[in-house]
């Protein structure tokens, strides 16, 4: 199941390319337009930080299966597979950064879309998004998929800031999303 859902995709000019070393320098000019979201991710894109997060984002191991995303000729951000269960039929999507020139335009609902779609198709039965508590505009974004909160993961992870997360858990399930799709 992992090797039919770790595959590129598109959208007419969205496309999901796997991450890899030639994307470094978009990413970080991408990444580098929003320097102050990161105090509230759980690692940072930023200056100062980028180069060994990239590095562990598409290093092998970690359950990380990570996108470039392309709009037309330009990467914009990026996104990815996240625990993928194989058993459990279940995974996350996380990881995910968009440039903010395209955030508010729909661009994130479109790529949200063509990713719950092909997961589901392959055989997704659940999908979760971990979302820090602080980050209101990502809960608001999955509650406009269709998405659940289960509940509130307390002191679930420590940042790279040092600070000691909540995380609320979200998830959207195949049937929940075949009636909305």
């Amino acid at each position: 199941m992992l090797d039919r859902l770790y595959v590129e995709l598109a959208d007419g000019d969205l496309r999901l390319v796997k991450l890899k070393e030639d994307h470094r320098e978009a990413l970080r000019a991408a990444c580098a337009a929003d320097a102050d979201v990161w105090a509230i991710y759980s690692s940072s894109f930023g200056p100062g930080h980028f180069d060994k997060s990239f590095d562990t984002l598409t290093g092998s191991g970690g359950g990380r299966m990570p996108y470039a995303i392309i709009d037309g000729d330009r990467l914009v951000g990026m996104t990815a597979w996240l625990r993928p269960d194989v058993s459990a039929q279940t995974v996350e999507i996380g990881n995910s950064f968009i440039h903010p020139d395209a955030r508010g335009t729909g661009f994130n609902g479109r790529l949200k879309k063509l990713m719950l779609d092909h997961a589901f198709a392959v055989g997704i039965r659940r999908i979760e998004f971990r979302i820090d508590e602080r980050n209101k505009r990502s809960q608001a974004a999955v509650a406009k998929l269709g998405c659940t909160k289960e509940g509130v993961l307390r002191s679930e992870r420590i940042t790279w800031t040092g600070y000691v997360r909540d995380t609320g858990l979200w998830s959207l399930l195949a049937d929940e999303w075949a009636g909305r799709s």
